[in-house]
């Protein structure tokens, strides 16, 4: 890593790519996000169900009770699978390859540097000079 996350060495075209990689990692974060929320939501959903079928049955409606409870209380919510399944495969078969990808283009390209893509716009979009506009901790106006 350099003091220059704006690795001037790099092509415009090099840099552009690392830039849509991170961008599309950063997509896949954001999904991995919604996809913890609907574990989440429905394991909750499944709590409040067996709720539902405890007050369906003191209220005496039996059979409709055992029904759901049988049949909805617990089930996989896709074939074979719950949903911290589907988060565990989610993450060790496409996150982490994802990730691992996005730091060896990075650890290849620009010595680890994250963000280059960034760090090129801040450049030329800062005024400087200009107070809140500084180039950064490790570069100096």
């Amino acid at each position: 890593m350099t003091n220059d996350r704006t690795r001037p060495e790099l092509d415009d075209t090099t840099v552009e790519g690392l830039g849509k990689l991170s961008e599309a990692l950063e997509t896949v974060e954001q999904a991995r996000g919604l996809l913890y929320g609907f574990h989440q939501l429905t394991g909750k959903a499944d709590r409040v169900l067996q709720d539902a079928v405890e007050l369906l049955r003191n209220a005496g409606h039996t059979a409709l009770a055992d029904d759901v409870d049988r049949d909805l209380v617990g089930r996989n919510v896709i074939a074979d699978r719950w949903t911290f399944q589907i988060v565990e495969d989610f993450d060790a078969n496409y996150w982490t390859a994802f990730r691992d990808f996005d730091a060896r283009a990075r650890e290849e390209l620009a010595d680890g540097d994250r963000h280059v893509f960034e760090a090129r716009m801040k450049q030329s979009e800062r005024t400087t000079g200009h107070p809140h506009h500084e180039a950064g901790p490790a570069l100096e106006d």
